[in-house]
C-alpha cells in the first residue's frame, strides 16, 4: 500500500476562487446600499428607503419599517367643558381688546380733526377782526340833518374817497354820527367781550353790533344852552328834570345806555380865543356876560360832563376838521377788536409771585429784618448783596438811627456807612460815600422834595 502524501498547502480550485470573488461583490453592494438609505434617513426622516431589489442580499443592520400615523380624529385629546370656555372667554376678550383699540383710534382721528376744524375757525376769525378787514364791515351812520349844515359835502366826498360804508338815517339823536358793524352770527360770541351788542339784523341776515362811540356836531349857541341847563340842574340837585329841547333827549338816551361814549365837536370858537382878531369881545363872551357865568362855572359843567356822564367837548374850526375826527374815530374803532383779543386784558405790573406781596412778618419779630432790606433796595443802584452788608451791621433802622446821632459831625454821619465790607463772587469792596451818604439822606432828611438818586 503506498504511503499517503500529506499536502502542506491547501491547493484551491479555480470554482472555490469564484464563489468567494462573487460573495466579496455582494457585500460591497449591501454596505454601498446601507449607506444610501442611512443618508436619506438623516436628510428626510419621514421618507423611508425603498426595500432592495429581489435576489439581493444584504448583511448590514436591518432598517426598521416606517410606521404609518394614525388620523387626526385619534391623536387629538379630548378637551374639557371648562377649557372649551376658556379659550372662548380668551376670544371674546381679544375681540373686545381690538374694538376698544379701534374706538380709542377713532376717538383720537375725530379729535384731531375737530382740532384742526377750530384751528381753522380761529384762523379766519382771527383774519376777519384784522383792521382791514373789520374796516370793511363798518358803516358811519350820519344824521340827515348833518347834511343840511355848508360844509358837510367835504364829510361825504372824504368818506367816499376812502370807500367807507355811509348810510344816511335817522339817529336817536339829532346831528349825530354813529357807527355799526356787520358780523356773522357765529361770531358774535366771541367778539361781544369787547362791543356792545344790539339785537338788530340787517337785511342781509347779518346780526348788526353798534359801537359804544357817538359823536354830536354843535355850533357854540347849543353849546351854552346845554351848559346853563346843566347849570341851572346842578344848582336845583334835581337831575333828570332839564326841559332843554337837546339835552333831554341826551339824557334819556344816556339812561338807556350807559356804556355810550359821546363827544361833541363844538364848531365855530376856540375855548382859548375869547376875544376875536380885532380885540373885541366874541359871541361867547357875549352870551357868557349875558347869562351871568365865569370861567369857573363853564369849567365846572364841562368836567361834570365828562366824569358823571362820560362825554367830552372838543372845539374844531371847520368841517375839515370834523372831518379828520370822524376818520381818525373809523380807523381807531377798526382796530380796537384786534388790540382787544391780542394785548393781555390783566394789568402788566400785577405780578402773582411771591415777591410781590412783600415779607411776611410774625408776631415774634421774625421777617423783620427782610423788610429792613427791602426798604434799603428801594434805593437805585442798590443791590440786595449792599443791603444784606448794611443790616448784617445795623439790625434795625433804630440801631443805624442811634449811630447817626452819636457822631458829632454832618459829614461824618454821611460817611458812617462808607467803610463796610460788601463780599460779590469772592471779591470785596467797599460800600463806598456816595452810597453811604443816600442811606444817610433817606432816614433823616425832612425835605420832601429831595431827589435821591
Amino acid at each position: 500500500m503506498s504511503a499517503l502524501r500529506r499536502a502542506h498547502t491547501w491547493e484551491i480550485s479555480e470554482s472555490e476562487e469564484s464563489d468567494v470573488e462573487v460573495n466579496r461583490k455582494k457585500n460591497s453592494q449591501t454596505e454601498t446600499l446601507s449607506a444610501c438609505v442611512t443618508g436619506d434617513q438623516e436628510s428626510d426622516p419621514q421618507t423611508l428607503p425603498s426595500s432592495a431589489a429581489p435576489g439581493s442580499e444584504s448583511t448590514g443592520a436591518p432598517v426598521p419599517s416606517p410606521v404609518r400615523p394614525d388620523s387626526r380624529s385619534a391623536q387629538r385629546k379630548r378637551r374639557t367643558k371648562e377649557e372649551i370656555e376658556a379659550d372662548r372667554l380668551k376670544a371674546r376678550e381679544r375681540k373686545e381688546e381690538r374694538l376698544r383699540r379701534r374706538a380709542a383710534k377713532a376717538l383720537e382721528q375725530e379729535e384731531r380733526r375737530r382740532d384742526q376744524q377750530r384751528r381753522k375757525e380761529a384762523a379766519r376769525s382771527l383774519r376777519r377782526l384784522r383792521p382791514e378787514s373789520c374796516l370793511k364791515s363798518l358803516t358811519v351812520c350820519l344824521d340827515p340833518a348833518l347834511l343840511q349844515q355848508e360844509g358837510s359835502d367835504i364829510l361825504l366826498d372824504t368818506l367816499a374817497s376812502l370807500e367807507w360804508r355811509v348810510t344816511i338815517e335817522n339817529q336817536q339823536l339829532p346831528r349825530s354820527i354813529t357807527w355799526t358793524r356787520d358780523l356773522p352770527q357765529a361770531e358774535i360770541y366771541n367778539i361781544d367781550i369787547f362791543l356792545h351788542f344790539c339785537n338788530n339784523q340787517g337785511d342781509d341776515g347779518q346780526e348788526t353790533l353798534e359801537e359804544e362811540q357817538m359823536v354830536l356836531v354843535l355850533d357854540l349857541t347849543d353849546l351854552m344852552d346845554m351848559i346853563v341847563s346843566v347849570k341851572k340842574m346842578l344848582d336845583s340837585k334835581e337831575e333828570e328834570t332839564a326841559v332843554d329841547s337837546l339835552l333831554s333827549p341826551l339824557l334819556e338816551y344816556l339812561n338807556r345806555d350807559v356804556k355810550k361814549v359821546i363827544t361833541f365837536l363844538v364848531m365855530g370858537a376856540q375855548p382859548d380865543y375869547w376875544v376875536d382878531a380885532c380885540g373885541e369881545c366874541s359871541l361867547l363872551e357875549t352870551r357868557r356876560s349875558k347869562l351871568g357865568m365865569d370861567d369857573l362855572d363853564i369849567e365846572e359843567v364841562l368836567v361834570y360832563l365828562q366824569v358823571c356822564k362820560n362825554i367830552s367837548v372838543v372845539f374844531l374850526d371847520n368841517w375839515q376838521e370834523i372831518t379828520n375826527h370822524v376818520c381818525a374815530v373809523t380807523k381807531a374803532l377798526s382796530k380796537r377788536p384786534f388790540k382787544q383779543l391780542m394785548e393781555p386784558s390783566d394789568l402788566s405790573f400785577c405780578v402773582d409771585h411771591s415777591w410781590a406781596g412783600g415779607v411776611q412778618v410774625q408776631k415774634d419779630g421774625s421777617g423783620l429784618i427782610q423788610v429792613w432790606s427791602k426798604q434799603i433796595q428801594q434805593l437805585n443802584r442798590v443791590s440786595p448783596t449792599m443791603a444784606s452788608t448794611v443790616t448784617a451791621a445795623y439790625p434795625s433802622p433804630q440801631l443805624l438811627l442811634q449811630a447817626y446821632q452819636s457822631l458829632k459831625s454832618e459829614e461824618d454821619r454821611k460817611r458812617l456807612l462808607a467803610g463796610l465790607l460788601v463780599k460779590t463772587e469772592g471779591k470785596e469792596r467797599r460800600l463806598g460815600p456816595e452810597m453811604s451818604a443816600r442811606v444817610y439822606c433817606c432816614l433823616t432828611s425832612q425835605n420832601p422834595q429831595l431827589v435821591l438818586d
